[in-house]
């Protein structure tokens, strides 16, 4: 038996339902736009015309389809991801300040994938994604250690030092080793390190689009046992819930939704640690709701950072890993202030 929160009505699940539809239909014309803007800003009709009728020997419609438009899945899948993960973190270590960025995750995730860069030579992601899924698991182990993640409840101070010190540690051997290695590997993880999904193609999609699928799959199961362990692990135990099954699952799972993402876009922080308190507020505790509305919503904040890194120095480009802090930050503080940000 699982505790859930108590059952809305009817009225209050078609309005969650209705309010989850209307912000998973925002990222498409987001998704629309990010097809317009870039070095190259290509009209609306032209658009349509490379997606209906594209023509291989025009530059417009090579454009949309070898780079924007698999950007864009990315940028959707790899969101999403983020978000979920983040939200499953939270709820795991009932820390508020919890996300794959700020418990090292992330940055064992990309430390392993510099890695595999060295140890194998390849930059396929079909190859080097492995070494990121060791990373993010070899990272979220010392911090549960360090961090004693089991008592995280009580001490989550703990935690978010242990976490900080193991992301600054792997970042700095990232950027040590990126910028000791070869040109090419430097010329090559040099955006990446950054978060940045300029120069994505269709390659890179299917890592993170399956990774969303499995984890998605894994938090139809998780969603009730997370509700009744949130509450504590042993009132969670007592009321049935299987306490090593969930959190080996639940951390298994970030590691495949948050390795997946890293693998694919770079280190991307903040956007994990927002998404899920915003969700929070909007669709409450219940994690039926709480997982899709992180996920959305974090999609929504990469689409718009992604963006906007096109735009404000165009025509180069800021990361929408580092676009999203800029963007995100003022936001979350906002929230903070006004005592909006919903607590663990």
């Amino acid at each position: 038996m699982t505790l859930s929160p108590p059952r809305p009505t009817l009225s209050h699940r078609a309005h969650r339902g209705a309010l989850l539809a209307v912000c998973v239909l925002l990222i498409l014309p987001l998704a629309a736009l990010s097809l317009f803007i870039g070095s190259r800003t290509i009209g609306p009709g032209t658009v349509m015309e490379a997606l209906l009728h594209a023509d291989p020997t025009n530059d417009d419609h090579l454009v949309i389809w070898n780079s924007r438009l698999p950007r864009a899945f990315i940028a959707v899948c790899g969101g999403a991801c983020l978000g979920v993960a983040g939200a499953l973190m939270q709820s795991l270590t009932r820390n508020a300040l919890a996300e794959p960025g700020t418990l090292g995750v992330n940055a064992g995730a990309a430390a392993g994938v510099v890695t595999g860069l060295f140890i194998v030579g390849s930059t396929s992601i079909a190859v080097y994604v492995w070494f990121a899924f060791a990373g993010a698991a070899l990272a979220a182990l010392l911090v549960h250690r360090l961090g004693r993640a089991h008592e995280a409840g009580q001490n989550s101070v703990r935690l978010v030092l242990a976490g900080a010190g193991i992301s600054v540690t792997l970042g700095s051997f990232t950027t040590l080793a990126i910028l000791a290695g070869p040109s090419e590997v430097f010329s090559s993880m040099r955006s990446w390190a950054t978060g940045s999904i300029e120069g994505r193609d269709w390659s890179y999609l299917p890592i993170p689009a399956v990774a969303l699928v499995v984890g998605a799959l894994a938090c139809v199961y998780l969603a009730g046992p997370l509700n009744s362990t949130t509450l504590g692990a042993d009132l969670g135990r007592a009321l049935g819930v299987n306490i090593p099954l969930t959190w080996g699952l639940t951390n298994l799972t970030i590691i495949l939704l948050a390795g997946a993402a890293t693998a694919a876009m770079g280190p991307v922080s903040f956007v994990g640690l927002a998404a899920p308190h915003v969700a929070r507020t909007v669709a409450g505790p219940d994690h039926r709701w709480l997982l899709p509305f992180s996920g959305v919503f974090a999609t929504i904040l990469l689409l718009l950072a992604d963006i906007a890194g096109r735009v404000v120095v165009a025509p180069s480009e800021i990361g929408a890993g580092i676009m999203s802090a800029f963007i995100g930050a003022p936001f979350f503080i906002g929230l903070i202030r006004r005592g909006k940000v919903a607590g663990l």
